[in-house]
């Protein structure tokens, strides 16, 4: 199972192992409170990209787009399959920052993990 949670909500005994995928620290959040299995900041999307999208919704699809490029990288894969591996016999949450809880890195990186674990 994956799952998504703002980093600044409460972690719950529900969340299984937690992964932060931002680039950034999300600020007043201490590494006590976010109770992370690791962050995995290589996944985040590239500076240039996270600037260009600026979490504009009507930029969503071509962020989209643009971020699946980069997650085509074999070290991102990798984690990717990483990722569905554990999901497969556990609970992953993935851990962002954004306000959006629509539009989002951690959406695009669950969208493909799911995608792997459906493929198989």
């Amino acid at each position: 199972m994956i799952k998504l949670q703002r980093a600044y909500d409460p972690p719950t005994k529900e969340d299984g192992q937690r992964y932060l995928v931002d680039r950034l620290w999300p600020r007043g959040v201490t590494k006590d409170k976010a109770h992370l299995t690791d962050w995995l900041k290589d996944l985040a999307p590239s500076d240039d990209l996270r600037k260009w999208f600026g979490h504009d919704p009507e930029r969503w699809g071509e962020f989209k787009r643009r971020y699946k490029l980069e997650l085509q990288a074999e070290a991102k894969e990798k984690l990717i399959s990483q990722l569905a591996q554990k999901a497969r016999t556990g609970t992953v949450t993935l851990i962002y920052a954004a306000k959006n809880t629509e539009h989002n890195n951690a959406m695009v990186i669950k969208e493909l993990i799911e995608q792997q674990l459906a493929d198989e």
